[in-house]
């Protein structure tokens, strides 16, 4: 079995964009492989100064994906980061049995697409609580200090691989391989990688069938 672990923050444009390609993974190795998202917090050294800045950014991923619409920066405060609010949300919903994509693509979509005010919290809470959650039950639980170590835990994982962007991959299997991808928004390059993965696992497993353990002295 292929282990995927993605590293995102919800507010993170090139996060967003890269939500196809980890959709067409999830879809492609159902059953082959388990996918797992964290959070990994955009900085204060890493977000745009200004929202004028943001909407560079949002042109230029826009144009590089070939978008046909522009992202919305209304979501957008100054000194707004870390996004702390959307990320501890949408970690919360794990606790409450929503572990899937549901809540963080609703914040995401909320936030780009509509520029509601996701950095604030009683806008974060009506969003998320749409995955079927109890309101109040939900903040009481991302304003937990368990949860926003959580989410500063799996940050600092982010910046253990030695990479800068996300959204960051990481592929392991069970004969002990591993790769890593930093910024990658299409699943090409991902499901090449996977697929070798999973070739060289069966050819174990073929191994083992004919040969079984290795000798032990």
């Amino acid at each position: 079995m292929i282990k995927i672990t993605l590293y995102l923050d919800v507010v993170s444009s090139w996060c967003f964009w890269a939500e196809p390609a980890w959709a067409a993974l999830q879809q492609r190795y159902a059953g082959r492989a388990v996918f797992e998202w964290k959070i990994a917090l955009i900085g204060s050294d890493a977000s745009p100064p200004s929202r004028s800045a943001l909407e560079w950014y949002y042109r230029r991923s826009g144009t590089v994906m070939r978008s046909d619409f522009i992202l919305n920066s209304g979501w957008f405060e100054d000194g707004g980061a870390p996004f702390m609010v959307p990320n501890l949300v949408a970690e919360a919903g794990k606790d409450l049995g929503v572990s899937d994509d549901r809540i963080r693509l609703a914040l995401a979509h909320a936030a780009l697409r509509e520029g509601r005010p996701v950095l604030q919290w009683d806008e974060a809470i009506a969003i998320a609580s749409g995955a079927g959650l109890d309101r109040t039950e939900l903040r009481k639980r991302a304003e937990t200090d368990e949860v926003r170590k959580r989410v500063e835990k799996s940050t600092a994982e982010f910046h253990a691989l030695g990479v800068t962007q996300r959204p960051a991959y990481v592929i392991e299997d069970e004969i002990g391989d591993r790769a890593v991808f930093s910024g990658i928004a299409k699943a090409e390059p991902l499901a090449a990688t996977i697929d070798a993965m999973l070739c060289d696992v069966a050819a174990y497993q073929s191994f083992a069938a004919h040969f079984g353990p290795p000798p032990a002295g």
